[in-house]
């Protein structure tokens, strides 16, 4: 039975090289897979999905105006589709992702989604809050902080090497910009943290 899946983690945990195996398994059964990417990551390049490890293929691209439902719809009429691979799927807007949902309701085809689950601020993006709501079956990919801990925050640096605690929420980078750490270690780099408590006075 086909179902929405959304693989979410924090930056650089690998989320793209496992998209890129899973699609490569498929096809590697002789079954065809259709790979989009967000137009506004032009990292790899445009209508490129790449991981950090060096591997890549060439994916559709979408807009914030794209109907995805129509575009998987199209696909599968120009021949067979075993399943959809979605990378940066946190930029993917509250109505493509119910329009994933019906694709894989109507048009019975399988949708893998990857993205970021929170922003360097610790919210939500709008496509990762609707996947986490909708998706059948969701799957965390981990990877850790520098203390060892697993990460779940990520924290964007300035050019000063500090935590910026305000911004627009989709700036594009990558090591050079974001780093991704527990949440103990990302309130101390953003500021979030109690001042420590006088010690008391010992009695006279």
């Amino acid at each position: 039975m086909a179902k929405l899946y959304f693989h979410y983690s924090t930056m650089n945990a690998g989320k793209s090289t496992i998209l890129l195996q899973a699609s490569h398994n498929y096809r590697e059964r002789g079954m065809q897979t259709y790979l989009l990417t967000a137009g506004v990551d032009t990292r790899a390049g445009i209508g490129k999905i790449g991981s950090r490890i060096g591997i890549s293929a060439e994916a559709d691209v979408f807009s914030e105006q794209d109907d995805l439902y129509e575009k998987i719809r199209q696909r599968r009429q120009e021949g067979p589709c075993a399943c959809v691979f979605v990378d940066e799927a946190q930029f993917l807007s509250e109505t493509q992702v119910w329009q994933l949902a019906r694709a894989v309701d109507d048009i019975k085809i399988p949708v893998m989604c990857y993205g970021l689950r929170v922003d360097f601020m610790g919210h939500l993006f709008p496509g990762s809050a609707t996947l986490l709501a909708l998706a059948d079956e969701m799957r965390e990919i981990r990877t850790i902080c520098h203390c060892g801990r697993k990460a779940t925050m990520v924290a964007r640096m300035g050019p000063d090497g500090r935590a910026l605690v305000e911004g627009e929420q989709v700036q594009i980078g990558g090591n050079e910009t974001y780093v991704s750490l527990c949440r103990k270690h990302w309130r101390e780099a953003v500021g979030d943290v109690e001042p420590t408590a006088p010690e008391a006075e010992a009695p006279a």
